[in-house]
């Protein structure tokens, strides 16, 4: 049996999830501690930077760092300091992959989704070898837990932190599940729609005037480049919408400058390339 069940990245001054690994069991105390992951989460800045809520056949430990924490289910069986020493990789493997301007921009819950990957990686890992992956070492948390034990904590306290009544557990939960993926909004539909028809535009007259510009001169080839420049940004913008990247705004704003010098460029001569093709399009 798998002695790490379950591991959760989420953002401390909000709760927001991150990412997950997958769950593939349908054990009711499992789903239960997953459920009160949920209520925990919304807790963190309240909390201590390491704790513990135990069960029956399940705890969770969490462990928060640089305004994020890293919370795992795992089997009372696993000792507490293999537990943290998972979290302490699973913080180095995160931390390599998304900094924390990443993290503050986050918006929607559960962006960095491809990160489920190396969380099932690094679970497998413990749950064959028992032991740690990267830099840190047993003994070295083993150490640090002596020195500053992790608080332990019950569900109950995590309930009165939230200003919650009794059974409130089950339905914060579900409001998380609904909440995995969230709706597309109108204008971002919109938006995509237009940089995928501005695309297809772009790249049609880019493609046209190839043909002439290299039958007569090549006086027109800086509009060509013009062209598809403009339509590589537009895939680059629709593909900064459907998927996550680190320093999204930053990206965003430096295609949307190209296009504009692009347009600029092309503003004398669009007319003129119009008319020349629709000429040769008659005359053929």
């Amino acid at each position: 049996m798998s002695l790490i069940l379950f591991a959760f990245v989420v953002r401390v001054r909000d709760g927001l999830p991150l990412s997950a690994s997958t769950d593939f069991l349908h054990n009711k105390e499992l789903q239960e501690r997953k459920q009160q992951l949920k209520v925990i989460s919304k807790s963190l800045s309240s909390l201590p930077e390491r704790g513990t809520v135990k069960g029956h056949e399940l705890n969770i430990h969490f462990l928060s760092a640089e305004g994020v924490s890293y919370m795992t289910v795992c089997a009372c069986s696993l000792p507490a300091a293999t537990a943290f020493c998972f979290l302490e990789d699973l913080r180095w493997e995160f931390t390599a992959c998304f900094d924390n301007s990443a993290v503050a921009l986050a918006r929607r819950p559960y962006p960095f989704l491809e990160f489920d990957s190396a969380i099932q990686k690094l679970q497998q890992h413990y749950n064959q070898k028992g032991g740690p992956s990267l830099e840190v070492t047993l003994a070295e948390v083993q150490e640090d837990l002596r020195t500053s034990p992790p608080q332990v904590l019950t569900i109950e306290d995590m309930l009165l932190t939230n200003g919650a009544a009794n059974g409130h557990v089950e339905q914060t939960a579900a409001s998380g599940q609904g909440q995995r993926l969230e709706p597309v909004s109108a204008p971002g539909i919109l938006s995509l729609v237009l940089n995928i028809m501005c695309a297809a535009l772009n790249l049609i007259r880019g493609v046209h005037l190839i043909e002439y510009t290299f039958q007569d001169d090549y006086d027109g080839l800086w509009n060509v480049v013009a062209f598809l420049l403009a339509f590589l940004c537009c895939v680059c913008q629709c593909h900064l919408y459907l998927f996550h990247t680190c320093q999204k705004k930053l990206k965003s704003f430096t295609l949307l400058t190209l296009i504009i010098l692009c347009n600029a460029f092309l503003c004398g001569t669009n007319n003129s390339d119009f008319l020349f093709l629709q000429s040769e399009f008659k005359s053929n």
